[in-house]
């Protein structure tokens, strides 16, 4: 018998043609995980974050990027830790359930370390963004990145500013008792000590507390030259106000946890020229400024509100990890983490590279005070 075959039209033909192509070479989805505090005292930190990373998906998707021959369209996966370390593993457990292909992430160093483990067991790569507690990349987790140095770089170069530029010699230090908090104070305590200050008080209140008239009374007695405030600026502004009501005199230092354009307005303007100085974890020389320039204008364009802190550095964590995506040819994160691990890449905040601990190569901390109710640069140092 002989076998009939239809004879098919050149626009059937046509759509078959299409269909198999489309079925051999699909849209690559590929899913960026991004954890941080988007609710609670913290947010606006948390979202400046997010958009950072919201601004590099748009612009991955404009591009049109192609990884491994297909087309990849990225999704944003975002989670709120609340700050809190229980949050922040259920957050990250979520991402690992959804099998995202990687994670920029956390905000904060307390719900980063535990997290880290979460990822490393689901072998899923984890840039981190804003987190300076030395402890997250001596885990021991091949999956685990930092974009900026950590608090024995900050607190260390904080507390020798102290002693040998504004001249202290009598020392108050306070911490929050969070991962972040008590690292940085036990840096910079350590650092000004060997510097030759005394520590005349060390004291510790919670990230939630608002009320530090007690323990500012009982460091007033002391005298001190400078207070160190191991913390965010939530609780900063508040204790900044509390100072004043008190006629503390003092000169407030504190990491990148206050050093944020939130705290003129936490403190109800109770931040005398030049009285608070503070560092943030990154930085760029003169010669970069213009890109970061450039970002951050069309950031505020993109989000109406100015960069907080860390959005540059969210920005760059996701262009870099895709930047490995498509080197390694495929988002699988088995093949790209070894790409990732060995990257050099150009971001908006610098030259980006990695050590074998997953901490960011030659990292940038940048000086701030206040004047006028606004942040001012006093420099940029490694």
């Amino acid at each position: 018998m002989t076998a009939f075959f239809p004879r098919l039209s050149p626009l059937a033909l046509a759509c078959v043609a299409v269909s198999s192509a489309q079925a051999a070479d699909p849209l690559l989805v590929v899913k960026i995980g991004h954890v941080a505090a988007t609710s609670g005292p913290i947010a606006h930190l948390g979202k400046d974050n997010e958009n950072g990373v919201r601004m590099a998906i748009d612009e991955l998707n404009a591009k049109g990027v192609v990884i491994g021959g297909r087309k990849a369209r990225f999704e944003l996966l975002a989670e709120d830790d609340g700050g809190d370390p229980k949050q922040g593993t259920a957050a990250a457990q979520r991402l690992a359930d959804s099998k995202v292909n990687g994670v920029v992430g956390h905000l904060t160093s307390g719900t980063a370390i535990p997290a880290a483990r979460i990822y490393s067991e689901a072998g899923i790569p984890q840039i981190a963004p804003s987190v300076t507690n030395p402890r997250y990349s001596r885990q021991g987790y091949k999956t685990t990145f930092r974009m900026v140095a950590d608090d024995a770089q900050l607190g260390g170069t904080l507390g020798r500013y102290a002693v040998q530029t504004l001249h202290a010699k009598t020392i108050a230090v306070i911490d929050d008792r969070t991962a972040y908090g008590q690292g940085v104070a036990t840096e910079f305590e350590r650092a000004a000590k060997a510097a030759g200050a005394t520590i005349a008080k060390r004291e510790f209140t919670s990230d939630k507390a608002t009320d530090f008239t007690g323990i500012l009374t009982g460091i007033k007695a002391a005298k001190p030259d400078v207070i160190f405030y191991g913390g965010m600026d939530a609780a900063g502004g508040p204790m900044l106000r509390q100072m004043k009501q008190l006629g503390i005199q003092a000169k407030f230092m504190g990491g990148d946890g206050i050093c944020t354009a939130e705290l003129p307005k936490l403190a109800s303007g109770s931040v005398p020229d030049g009285n608070v100085i503070c560092a943030i974890a990154g930085g760029v020389e003169p010669a970069q400024k213009p890109v970061l320039d450039k970002f951050k204008a069309d950031f505020k364009k993109r989000f109406g509100t100015e960069v907080q802190i860390y959005s540059p550095y969210t920005y760059d964590a996701t262009k870099v990890m895709v930047e490995a995506m498509v080197k390694a040819g495929s988002a699988d994160p088995a093949k790209y983490l070894p790409v990732l691990a060995k990257i050099s890449y150009s971001g908006v905040t610098g030259p980006i590279a990695f050590d074998e601990k997953g901490d960011i190569k030659n990292g940038a901390l940048t000086l701030f005070t206040f004047k006028g109710g606004k942040r001012e640069e006093l420099g940029v140092v490694r």
